[in-house]
């Protein structure tokens, strides 16, 4: 429990980071790469087994609001608060493709998974899903190597005015569900304060899961049927699947605005104002 390495960038502010996934030849292996997106539209890429920078990419003229690298590491996928998604190469620091699907809406999750094309009759050797805060999920097929990029799917969630006294809307989330293959699960402001998954093969949402409250913050395991919800209320809530059988947690001091599953699917990291809580999941 000791600070190994610190990075500093002046006068701006990190909104996003991501770790630079290993190559599957080198499973168990460290990631030595960060990326970090920042409040003046910049990318900086961080070594950290040589403690610097490498590289410094400016994608975006607005905040960077979420970033993400592709499956196998070659690409940066970098969502901004004016909604545009921008897809940098690391190796060139060039940018190689803008989309401005999501203009005017600030991007609140991207996320990649690794997919054949022919599971969806599409070309691309990954499926990425880009979030935006109106309630929009955009789910693309993508070759990076080939320059190819395709629309698979668009989920917009309907809601209701925003209520009275309510400062700030609850975030919309979405990720894929690792145990259900093609398949993802989306939280947001809605009509019901619920957890929806939704099929790419049926296009439908397929199961319901209620929620005391609207979510702030989203995780699946993947290593197994779990899925954590961080909620304003200062609760956490861990979900067994497909049962749905819930069991709370109190602890922190704010909104839980974080929860993040280690890639063992044996803890589970969550964050609220002043306080990062490890959680150990037995059995």
């Amino acid at each position: 429990m000791e600070l190994v390495v610190q990075f500093q960038v002046l006068n701006q502010s990190c909104q996003c980071l991501a770790w630079k996934p290993c190559p599957i030849v080198a499973w168990g292996a460290e990631s030595q790469h960060v990326v970090a997106g920042y409040s003046d539209g910049t990318i900086r890429v961080f070594s950290i087994s040589r403690t610097e920078m490498e590289l410094k990419m400016h994608p975006h003229a607005a905040a960077l609001t979420a970033i993400a690298y592709s499956t196998d590491g070659e690409m940066i996928l970098s969502g901004g608060k004016d909604g545009l998604v921008a897809i940098s190469s690391p190796r060139t620091g060039m940018t190689i493709r803008v989309l401005a699907d999501h203009k005017g809406s600030p991007i609140t999750v991207l996320q990649c998974t690794r997919k054949q094309y022919r599971d969806f009759g599409v070309e691309g050797g990954e499926l990425w899903l880009a979030t935006s805060s109106d309630r929009r999920v955009s789910v693309w097929a993508s070759d990076w190597l080939k320059d190819k990029c395709e629309l698979l799917d668009w989920l917009s969630f309907p809601a209701p005015a925003s209520p009275e006294g309510l400062s700030s809307l609850p975030p919309s989330l979405a990720a894929f569900c690792p145990w259900e293959p093609g398949t993802l699960v989306y939280v947001g402001f809605g009509m019901q304060k619920e957890a929806l998954f939704y099929s790419l093969h049926k296009k439908q949402v397929v199961e319901k899961i209620s929620l005391p409250y609207f979510a702030t913050s989203l995780s699946l395991s993947p290593a197994a049927h779990f899925m954590a919800v961080g909620f304003g209320e200062r609760l956490l809530r861990l979900l067994r699947c497909p049962t749905s059988h819930a069991q709370d947690y109190a602890g922190h001091d704010d909104v839980v605005h974080l929860c993040r599953f280690a890639p063992s699917g044996c803890r589970l990291l969550t964050a609220s104002h002043s306080a990062v809580l490890v959680w150990e999941l037995t059995g």
